[in-house]
C-alpha cells in the first residue's frame, strides 16, 4: 500500500476550523438529556424523510452520479432511515444506560467525540444521514468526508440536515463536510484529526482509515452468493432474488452476484429466475458481457448500475434481452481468474450448478475466497439445518433464510438486524467489528463499579473434573 498522500496548502487549516466548531456544537448541544439528543437525532432523519426531499435527493443522486434509479433510491433515502429512527429511539445513550446491582455495576454512556464519517458514491444521501443520526444518538458531532463522485448529492443531504438542526434548535455545526474539492489527501488529514473514523465504500478508504491512528471502524466489500436449496419453494425465492437483485440497479453491497442451485432443482430454478425477469445470456453473450462489463481489469461505468434496458444496449445482446429485468450468465465453477466470481455493481447474477448441498456451501466459500469473505450470504430452505450448518461453517457474519438479502441484510421490519447502511465482516475482511453499524459504536461507557458478595468457587468446582479426567 502507498503512503497517505501529502496534505496540500491550507488543509490543516481547514481540517482545524472543522474540527473547532464541531467541539463548539457538541459543547452547546444538550448531550445530557435524551429527549433533547433525539429530538436532534428525528430531525436529522426528516431532513431526508420528507418526501420532497426524499425525491430531490434521490433525483440528484442519479444525475450526480449516474448509479441506480431515482425510483429505489427515494425507498433507500426513506426505508432505511424510518428503520434506523426506529432503532435509535428505543435506546438510551446518555447518562446510565444499565444497572446491575447484582453485580455491582452502572454503566454510563458518554459520546466518543466528533466523528469522520466517509461515504460512497453509491448511496450519496442515505448513508451521510444513517450515520449523522447514529454519531448525534451518541452525543457527537460528525464532519462527512463524501466521495468526490457524489458531491453535489452529499452536499445538498448535508445542508438539509443542517437547516433541520436549526428550525429544531440545534446546533447547526453537529453536521459539517468537507469542502469540495475531496482529496485522498484531504480525507487522510480529516481521519487523523477526528476522535473516531468510520468508513463505509473504497476498501482502500478503509485500509488508510486502519492506518490514520485514529481508532477506526472500516466495512469489508460485499459480493453476495445465495443458494437455492433443493427444498426451496422456487417461485418465492426467484422472486425475492430478483427484486433484492434488481433494487437500485444492484448497488447495494448485498445485492446477490452468485446463486448457486442444487442439481436436483437446476433447471426448475433457472426456470422460475427466469419467469421472475431474469435472462440467461448464451455463449457469444456471456463473452460480450465479459469484455465490456470490464474494461482492463475495472468495471465499466457506463454499464454498472444501469437499468436493464441500457445495459443490454450496452453489451448488444440479442433482441428482446432489452425487456428482461436482470442478466444471469452461467459459470460450470467457482474460478478465481474469472470476473463473473467477483462483485459486479451490475443486473449480472452469476449461476453455479452444485452436486449436493455440501458443493453448493464449499462453492459459497470459494467465492468468499475471491472477494466478500466475512460480509454475508444467504439460502432459500424449508431444510434450517442447512441454514444452520452454513451459520457453522463459513466464515461470514450474516446469513440470511429465505429473505431478499438487498432488503433483509442492513436490517428489516421482519428480521432482528438493526437498520444500517454499513456492515460490519469481521477480522475475516480485516473489520474492527463483526456485526452492523450502530449506535453502540459511537459511545465510550464509564463503568461504575463498587463491591458485591465474594464470588470465588472452590478450586474443586474449577478443577475437579479436569483432575478427574487427566489427574493432578
Amino acid at each position: 500500500m502507498n503512503a497517505p498522500p501529502a496534505n496540500p496548502a491550507g488543509t490543516e487549516a481547514a481540517i482545524d476550523g472543522l474540527m473547532t466548531a464541531a467541539r463548539q456544537a457538541m459543547t452547546a448541544f444538550e448531550n445530557t438529556d435524551q429527549a433533547a439528543i433525539d429530538d436532534a437525532v428525528t430531525a436529522l432523519a426528516w431532513s431526508i424523510y420528507e418526501p420532497g426531499r426524499a425525491k430531490h435527493l434521490a433525483e440528484l443522486a442519479v444525475t450526480d452520479t449516474g448509479l441506480g434509479n431515482v425510483a429505489d433510491k427515494i425507498t433507500k433515502n426513506t426505508r432505511k432511515t424510518f428503520g434506523t429512527l426506529r432503532d435509535l429511539l428505543r435506546v438510551k445513550t446518555t447518562g446510565v444506560i444499565s444497572d446491575e446491582p447484582e453485580r455491582g455495576l452502572v454503566k454510563y454512556a458518554k459520546p466518543v467525540g466528533v466523528v469522520g464519517a466517509v461515504c460512497p458514491s453509491t448511496n450519496p444521501a442515505a448513508t451521510p444521514v444513517n450515520k449523522a443520526m447514529m454519531a448525534v444518538k451518541g452525543g457527537n458531532a460528525v464532519i462527512i468526508a463524501p466521495s468526490p463522485a457524489g458531491y453535489a448529492t452529499t452536499l445538498a443531504t448535508v445542508d438539509a440536515m443542517r437547516r433541520e438542526l436549526v428550525r429544531a434548535g440545534h446546533p447547526v455545526d453537529l453536521v459539517q463536510i468537507l469542502a469540495a474539492p475531496v482529496t485522498k489527501a484531504v480525507t487522510q488529514a480529516l481521519m487523523e484529526a477526528v476522535d473516531l473514523v468510520v468508513v463505509t465504500g473504497s476498501q482502500n478508504n478503509v485500509r488508510r482509515a486502519y492506518l490514520s491512528g485514529t481508532p477506526a471502524i472500516g466495512v469489508g466489500a460485499g459480493n453476495v452468493a445465495v443458494i437455492i436449496d433443493a427444498s426451496a419453494d422456487l417461485d418465492d425465492a426467484a422472486a425475492k432474488i430478483t427484486a433484492s437483485k434488481i433494487f437500485d440497479n444492484a448497488t447495494s453491497c448485498s445485492s446477490e452476484n452468485s446463486v448457486i442451485i442444487l442439481d436436483e432443482v437446476y433447471d426448475d430454478a433457472v426456470a422460475a429466475l427466469t419467469r421472475a425477469g431474469g435472462y440467461v445470456a448464451d455463449g457469444d453473450e456471456k463473452v460480450r458481457i465479459r469484455d465490456q462489463l470490464w474494461v482492463n481489469g475495472k468495471l465499466n461505468r457506463n454499464l454498472i448500475a444501469k437499468d436493464a434496458a441500457v445495459f443490454a444496449q450496452g453489451v448488444g445482446l440479442r433482441t428482446g434481452a432489452e425487456s428482461a429485468k436482470f442478466f444471469m450468465v452461467e459459470e460450470p465453477s467457482v474460478a478465481a481468474d474469472s470476473p463473473f466470481t467477483d462483485e459486479k455493481l451490475s443486473l449480472v447474477l452469476t449461476v453455479y450448478r452444485a452436486r449436493d448441498f455440501a458443493d453448493a456451501s464449499n462453492k459459497v466459500r470459494q467465492v468468499m475466497a475471491v472477494q466478500g469473505i466475512g460480509h454475508s450470504c444467504g439460502i432459500h430452505t424449508a431444510d434450517l439445518d442447512h441454514a444452520q450448518a452454513l451459520a457453522e461453517d463459513l466464515p461470514v457474519v450474516r446469513v440470511l433464510v429465505n429473505q431478499a438479502h438487498t432488503f433483509g441484510n442492513g436490517g428489516s421490519f421482519d428480521n432482528g438486524l438493526n437498520f444500517t447502511l454499513s456492515m460490519g465482516c469481521g477480522s475475516w475482511a480485516g473489520n474492527s467489528i463483526s456485526e452492523n453499524l450502530g449506535y453502540q459504536h459511537f459511545i465510550n461507557i464509564t463503568h461504575l463499579v463498587t463491591t458485591i458478595p465474594e464470588d470465588k468457587p472452590t478450586e474443586d468446582a474449577l478443577f475437579g473434573a479436569y483432575w478427574a479426567k487427566h489427574g493432578r
